[in-house]
Order: structure tokens, then C-alpha cells, then sequence
């Protein structure tokens, strides 16, 4: 089992389960599977608050490559259903003082992989970041 973190449009972020289609992996993301652990952050881009809660991955699938793209990220399609919701923020202003990349703290490992690009998508944690994000429930 392994810790991962999620940053997606978030549409109910106090539903019991989401599904999550073809989402872009980076940082491990890509070998999320059954019974992982998933910290869901609503996107700020598309109007959310950051961290919403907590689930396990009930399904995941790679989607395949489109055929004639060279270069594509790889993407994995997941289900989740909720475990927690979170009990205070944390969201790109949260983390954004943390910006010292080598610092080894779990905040800048979160505001790398989550903010330092705006996309969307499906990041590894390492031990240290997910029991930082426990915290939070």
C-alpha cells in the first residue's frame, strides 16, 4: 500500500465516492492501485479550497496512449470513496511559503508536486507527507 495525492476538480467535495477519470500522473503517480491511500485536493483553478479529504482507491485503470502523440503523460483512471474530510485547510496559500525545494519538509514536497505546475493530476507521497497530511483529519 502507498500514500498518494490527488489535485482535481472536485465538483461535492462531501460526497462518499468520485470517480476520476483519465487523470495525469507525475512524481509515481502512475502506480496507484487498489487499496491506496488518496489525499483529494480540490483545484484551486477550478474553484475548490484545496484539501478536502481523505478515501481509498476502490478502482484504477492506466488509460491507454492515444495513438500518434510521441510524448504523453501517462494517465490513470480511478475510483475513490471517502474515509475523512478534512477538519482544516490546506491549499496552495498554506503551502506556498514553503518554496525551498530541498529542504526535506513534507509542506514543500506538497507545494512542488501539487502547485509548483497548475495541472491537474495524480502524485506519489513520500511517508513523511502523508503522515503530515493525516494531521489534517
Amino acid at each position: 500500500m502507498a500514500d498518494y495525492a490527488l489535485k482535481a476538480e472536485i465538483a461535492d467535495p462531501r460526497a462518499g465516492a468520485w470517480d476520476f477519470p483519465a487523470q495525469k500522473t507525475m512524481y509515481g503517480g502512475r502506480r496507484i492501485a487498489v487499496g491506496d491511500v488518496v489525499y483529494l485536493f480540490a483545484s484551486e483553478n477550478e474553484g475548490g479550497t484545496g484539501l478536502v479529504a481523505r478515501g481509498i482507491v476502490t478502482a484504477a485503470e492506466a488509460t491507454p496512449p492515444r495513438p500518434g502523440i510521441e510524448r504523453q503523460t501517462p494517465r490513470v483512471g480511478i475510483a475513490v470513496t471517502r474515509t475523512a474530510l478534512a477538519k482544516r485547510r490546506l491549499g496552495r496559500a498554506e503551502l506556498k511559503p514553503f518554496a525551498d525545494w530541498d529542504d526535506g519538509r513534507p509542506e514543500t514536497e506538497l507545494n512542488f508536486k501539487c502547485y509548483r505546475q497548475a495541472t491537474n493530476k495524480i502524485v506519489g507521497l513520500s511517508p513523511e507527507a502523508a503522515a503530515f497530511l493525516s494531521g489534517f483529519f
